[in-house]
C-alpha cells in the first residue's frame, strides 16, 4: 500500500508569502496613518494641558498679587507678591465700642482692628498697606509683620472682627479709600516665574523680599512646564482710562515629537492699595 505524502509545494508557500505580504502591506497603509494621528493628538492633548495649567497657575498668581506689585525681569520672567487674604481695617476711634484699636497713619502703631471676616492668618505672616510704589512692599516701606491675630476684638464684638499685632510699631502710609489691607503668607512672600529656553522649562520660584530690583531671572524652582521652546510676558502697569487697572500678557509655546503648540492667556491685576 502505498503512503500518501502530506504537504505543501514551494510554488504554494511563495503564493502564500506573496500574498500575506501584498495584505500587510494593504492594511499598513491604512492603520499606519490612523495609529500616527492617534498619538500625535495624544501629545498635541498633553502639552495644551500643560500650558493651558501654567497659564491657569499663573493668571491666579497675578489676580492676587499685592498691588503695583509686579517686577518684570525681560521679558522671560517676573517677580510679584501674592496675597492669601485681606480685609478692612479700623480706620477711626467708634464711640460705642469699649478697647477698640484703629489704625494710626500719622505715626509708628503696633496693631489694628480688622472689620472684616479673615481665616488662616498666622503669626509671621506679613500685613501691606497702601502699596503704591512697586518697590515699597519688598523694602518693608508698606508692610509690618504680625505677631498674632485674635478674634473677636473688642470682646463682644460682631462675628468675624478682630485684632491685628505687629511684632514691632510700624509707620503705614495712609492706605487707599476703604481701609483696605492685603496680608502675605510668610512662606510664600515672593514668587518668581521664569521661563528658560536652554533648559526648555517653565518654573515657579518662592523666595524672600528682596528690596533690590532683580536684574536677571534667578534659576531654580517648582517645574510647571517642559519642552518650553518660546515664552513671552509683558506687563502695562497702567492699563485703562482710570490708570487703576494693570493687565499681564503671558504667551508659552510647547514642542515635542515634532508637534507644536502655543497658548496666550492675559490677566487683570487691581493697582488700586
Amino acid at each position: 500500500m502505498m503512503r500518501r505524502w502530506r504537504g505543501f509545494t514551494l510554488i504554494e508557500l511563495v503564493v502564500v508569502i506573496m500574498i500575506t505580504g501584498i495584505m500587510g502591506a494593504s492594511i499598513a497603509v491604512f492603520f499606519v496613518p490612523a495609529i500616527n494621528a492617534y498619538f500625535d493628538t495624544r501629545r498635541r492633548a498633553e502639552m495644551t494641558d500643560t500650558a493651558d495649567t501654567a497659564l491657569r497657575r499663573m493668571t491666579r498668581d497675578v489676580r492676587r498679587a499685592v498691588p503695583n506689585s509686579i517686577r518684570m525681569v525681560g521679558d522671560k520672567c517676573f517677580e510679584l507678591v501674592p496675597t492669601k487674604a485681606g480685609g478692612l481695617y479700623r480706620r477711626a476711634a467708634d464711640i460705642d465700642s469699649a478697647g477698640e484699636d484703629p489704625l494710626d497713619t500719622s505715626q509708628p502703631d503696633n496693631g489694628f482692628d480688622v472689620l472684616s471676616p479673615m481665616a488662616g492668618v498666622v503669626g509671621g505672616d506679613f500685613v501691606v498697606i497702601g502699596n503704591q510704589n512697586g518697590n515699597d512692599v519688598y523694602t518693608g516701606a508698606t508692610r509690618g509683620t504680625i505677631r498674632f491675630w485674635t478674634t473677636p476684638h473688642p470682646a463682644g464684638a460682631a462675628i468675624g472682627t478682630g485684632q491685628v499685632t505687629l511684632t514691632a510699631a510700624t509707620q503705614f502710609p495712609a492706605g487707599y479709600d476703604g481701609g483696605r489691607f492685603q496680608v502675605v503668607a510668610a512662606s510664600e512672600a515672593s514668587v518668581f516665574y521664569v521661563c528658560d529656553l536652554a533648559a526648555g522649562t517653565l518654573t515657579r520660584l518662592v523666595g524672600a523680599f528682596n528690596a533690590a530690583a532683580p536684574v536677571a531671572c534667578p534659576p531654580g524652582g517648582v517645574l510647571l512646564a517642559s519642552n518650553v521652546t518660546a515664552c513671552e510676558f509683558v506687563y502695562d502697569p497702567n492699563n485703562g482710562a482710570t490708570q487703576q487697572s494693570g493687565f499681564v500678557w503671558m504667551r508659552i509655546e510647547l514642542s515635542s515629537g515634532g508637534e507644536t503648540m502655543a497658548l496666550s492667556s492675559g490677566a487683570h491685576v487691581s493697582n488700586v492699595p
